[in-house]
């Protein structure tokens, strides 16, 4: 029973680590907001909670690496090109670093699903800084 609760936790620190980014995202009017990166989270930690504990021999970290490409395709989904330029490389990292958050959670790496949380949340933050137009040079 304690082993269960354990994975549970685990699962819901990916789920909350995958909402608070997408919360952020959200409150920009960004896509890829809170309910979707909450879902890559937290399907990213079941994923690797399975490979750890649903199978018996094997190698875990394929199911890793099936995550990371997966989720690749996710994110290539959102960038967007333009004539103007390229629009969704925020949110496709987004979307990448939140299934690696939630492997980490999943694989009991708490504190450093907690702390890369954080990290990308002050990122997020960061304002975005506009390119200087070139006719002002002139």
């Amino acid at each position: 029973m304690p082993q269960t609760i354990i994975l549970v936790l685990r699962l819901l620190l990916a789920a909350a680590s995958g909402a608070a980014i997408g919360a952020q995202r959200e409150l920009k009017g960004r896509p890829a907001g809170l309910r979707t990166l909450a879902l890559i989270s937290l399907g990213a930690a079941l994923f690797g909670v399975i490979s750890n504990y649903g199978f018996s021999g094997g190698n875990p970290s394929m199911i890793a690496a099936g995550v990371v490409t997966g989720v690749g395709f996710l994110g290539a989904g959102a960038i967007l090109h333009h004539e103007s330029g390229v629009e969704g490389m925020t949110t496709a990292a987004t979307i990448w670093v939140s299934a690696g958050i939630g492997l980490a959670a999943g694989a009991g790496f708490y504190w450093i699903s907690v702390i890369v949380t954080l990290i990308v949340l002050v990122i997020l933050f960061i304002p975005h800084l506009e390119p200087k137009d070139k006719d002002e040079d002139k």
